[in-house]
């Protein structure tokens, strides 16, 4: 009997020891293959847009079926699928107007099947207030929404002001990460904001911790805890040119397998690899769908499959997420058209022009119709508010990067206008940013022109474009000199110059006006721009100088173009082509690029004569002294010789 029982208990233990062993084979074996399924800065884009090629992108409507359809291509394969978003899930469209009441992003997100998404600046474009009424919105919707994930900016500056965001980020809510378990996988996703988006959200209120240092944090947590396949990284920082935020913050952290790269609305036809990450990214407003699919082996991630879907006419619409969006079109017009006495597809004019399409808006430095047109209507609507009581505007401009559509060829609507200049909210809480009037000086009306000819290479989103003056330069000058002539113009055509002490009254939006510091910094505190009132003195605050109508309401940048397109019926012809507001030089001509020049050419041209007189120097130096000495020595060694 011991004996028996001997035996079986060795029995037992081979079976045990085996079991272990096949069990730490499997734990140890490489996980399955992962098919990412992403959009990033999808803007609000419901519904389809015209292109430049007379046929249709994006909507959620048609980004619904790719999704359909590739994740029973995953499926049928044997691939795990997740859908991630890399935030800026808003404001791009009129279904933004509901975002903090109805929360249409997050509620279609979900009915797409999106499993995470995350921040973008643009979530914040309502301010703390409009992001926690959203955020609770959502929840009571009991809608199937996304989880969202957000490492490094989620404590607002402010504690007692933040405290409805902090609540309803905990509340819905809101996490470092999360871990999706799908198919035996466990793929960790964290979210992370970047520099340069913390920029262009001047109104968050959030304190800002640098995407490496919470990335580091974080992923350490996740491997710690979580004993994850797969970590991505859902990032709103963004990649230009190939490097960029992202890259940096790949090459910073290990253990990082993907990178989702958000904000600055990139394409990228194939992945970046730095560091064992792959970063991807697959354009703005659901122009595409983004399919990534990897292995890992040995811990390397390995890519397998990457594409980029179109969202185009040639994919069909799905029923269920077309009926979503006439239902929330239909609250748009209810809840804020209405008191506007417009309608979502109402027609305000007929447009003959192919304006710049805004897949190529603002990437040459040159004057644009379009930019003319918007210019002019701030002008229109400020005339139109203030009635009698008008003050002259000198100067209406608008930068491209609050530019967010252009206008298709036939008729355009409110929604078309609406797009054009969708962001923000005024300090009245609704949608959309208003129009402020301020002063400057004409000094410093000369280096906001000088901010369009030498910032815009820096910033792109800083190029401008505008009504009442008109402005030359030459690219190839020195920065931050390139201008060469200014002068504005008067209502009857007359050109006068600028005088550098006088006060010119300027109306742009409350965004551009706030984004000025940001523009300082770009020109290193070089170009300065100082909004004023009308006696000259500093403004602290800008939406105390809101342009409002007469009946008090703020006169919203959209609603300025919208009320100026239906004013004309058709679109003026002196809009067919730019009128030689903005005139850009190329030339290399030595005289255009040093005549009248300013301080900067004056000091830098100092410095090359000083290098060159010191380099004439210093040659006669070594060759003179040194054509005596061997001379010298020479005859001292003949005579020695001699001797």
């Amino acid at each position: 009997m011991r004996y028996l029982r001997s035996v079986f208990a060795l029995i037992l233990s081979a079976v045990l020891l085996l079991s272990g062993s096949a069990v730490t084979v499997f734990a140890a074996g490489a996980p399955g293959e992962l098919t990412i399924l992403f959009t990033h800065d999808t803007h609000d884009h419901f519904l389809p847009a015209d292109n430049e090629a007379g046929g249709e992108y994006g909507g959620y409507v048609r980004l619904a079926t790719l999704l359909k359809e590739e994740r029973q291509a995953a499926e049928a394969e044997g691939r795990t699928a997740v859908t991630l978003d890399g935030g800026d899930f808003s404001m791009g469209s009129l279904f933004q107007t509901i975002y903090a009441t109805d929360a249409p992003e997050l509620r279609a997100l979900g009915a797409m099947g999106y499993d995470v998404t995350t921040l973008g600046n643009h979530e914040f474009d309502y301010r703390q207030q409009g992001l926690a009424d959203m955020l609770t919105a959502a929840g009571e919707s009991g809608d199937a929404l996304p989880a969202m994930v957000q490492a490094n900016y989620t404590t607002p500056l402010d504690p007692v002001a933040g405290a409805a965001l902090t609540a309803a980020l905990e509340a819905y809510p809101v996490t470092d990460y999360t871990v999706i378990e799908r198919d035996g996988l466990r793929v960790a996703v964290f979210g992370v904001l970047g520099e340069d988006a913390d920029d262009c959200a001047p109104m968050s209120g959030m304190a800002f911790e640098p995407i490496a240092d919470a990335a580091e944090r974080v992923v350490a947590e996740i491997k710690e805890k979580e004993a994850p396949d797969y970590i991505i990284c859902l990032s709103h920082s963004g990649t230009e040119g190939g490097k960029g935020e992202d890259y940096q913050l790949a090459k910073a952290v290990d253990g990082i397998d993907v990178i989702i790269s958000g904000h600055t609305h990139t394409t990228l036809e194939t992945p970046i690899q730095v560091n064992g990450t792959l970063i991807v990214s697959c354009g703005e407003y659901t122009q595409n769908l983004g399919v990534l699919t990897v292995s890992k082996t040995e811990g390397k991630t390995t890519l397998v499959d990457y594409r980029l879907r179109p969202v185009d006419e040639t994919v069909a619409s799905d029923p269920a997420m077309t009926a979503l969006a006439r239902s929330f079109q239909r609250t748009v017009d209810e809840a804020y058209l209405s008191g506007y006495g417009l309608t979502f597809d109402e027609v305000l004019c007929e447009n003959p022009y192919a304006f710049t399409p805004i897949s190529r808006f603002g990437a040459v430095q040159e004057e644009d119709a379009l930019g003319n047109l918007i210019a002019d209507s701030y002008i229109y609507a400020v005339q139109e508010a203030e009635g009698s009581e008008y003050v002259p505007v000198d100067f209406a401009v608008v930068a491209s990067g609050v530019i967010r559509a252009s206008l298709a060829k036939g008729d355009i609507t409110v929604s078309d206008a609406f797009d054009v200049s969708s962001l923000g909210s005024g300090a009245d809480g609704t949608p959309g940013y208003p129009l402020v009037g301020v002063y400057i000086t004409g000094k410093e009306l000369k280096d906001a022109f000088e901010v369009d000819a030498s910032v815009t290479p820096l910033m792109s989103a800083a190029q401008l474009y505008g009504s009442g003056m008109k402005w030359s330069f030459n690219t190839h000058r020195m920065i931050f000199d390139k201008v060469t002539d200014c002068a504005q113009i008067l209502p009857d055509g007359t050109e006068v110059p600028i005088q550098d002490d006088k006060l010119y009254r300027v109306v742009t939006g409350l965004y551009s006006g706030q984004m000025l510091g940001t523009v300082n910094g770009k020109s290193f505190d070089l170009l300065t721009i100082t909004p004023r009132d009308e006696n000259g003195q500093p403004v602290e605050d800008l939406e105390q100088y809101i342009i409002h109508g007469p009946g008090g309401e703020e006169v919203k940048e959209w609603y300025a173009l919208a009320s100026y397109l239906r004013s004309m019926g058709t679109v003026d012809g002196r809009y067919a082509a730019p009128e030689g507001r903005k005139i850009v030089s190329r030339s290399w001509n030595p005289i255009e690029l040093v005549r009248s020049p300013g301080w900067i050419t004056l000091a830098a041209l100092a410095v090359v004569l000083l290098v060159l007189v010191l380099a004439v120097l210093l040659l006669r130096r070594l060759l003179r002294p040194a054509g005596r000495r061997r001379g010298y020595q020479g005859y001292r060694g003949r005579r020695w010789r001699r001797r």
